[in-house]
């Protein structure tokens, strides 16, 4: 399956891209399931993915628990907690 990843914030200043396509290994069914992939892949990857409890998500735009099914998703989106102000 291939899915466009989206990153925000500090999460995409770790990593150093915004946004990057990519063909998901067989395994990888949840968020938490490409959470871990990710942070395998080393690197900023490692470091941006380190404390998957304080990463969110949102599948197709709609925000997700890291436990959501990436399913036939489009697009996932990681990002830090936002908050308002």
């Amino acid at each position: 399956m291939t899915l466009t990843i989206l990153y925000f914030a500090w999460v995409r200043e770790r990593i150093g891209e915004a946004e990057e396509t990519v063909t998901l290994p067989s395994h990888v069914v949840t968020v938490a399931d490409l959470v871990a992939w990710l942070s395998a892949r080393g690197g900023g990857y490692s470091e941006a993915m380190a404390a998957p409890e304080r990463l969110r998500a949102a599948i197709d735009q709609n925000f997700v628990g890291l436990d959501a099914a990436i399913g036939g998703a489009r697009e996932v989106a990681i990002f830090p907690p936002v908050t308002g102000g």
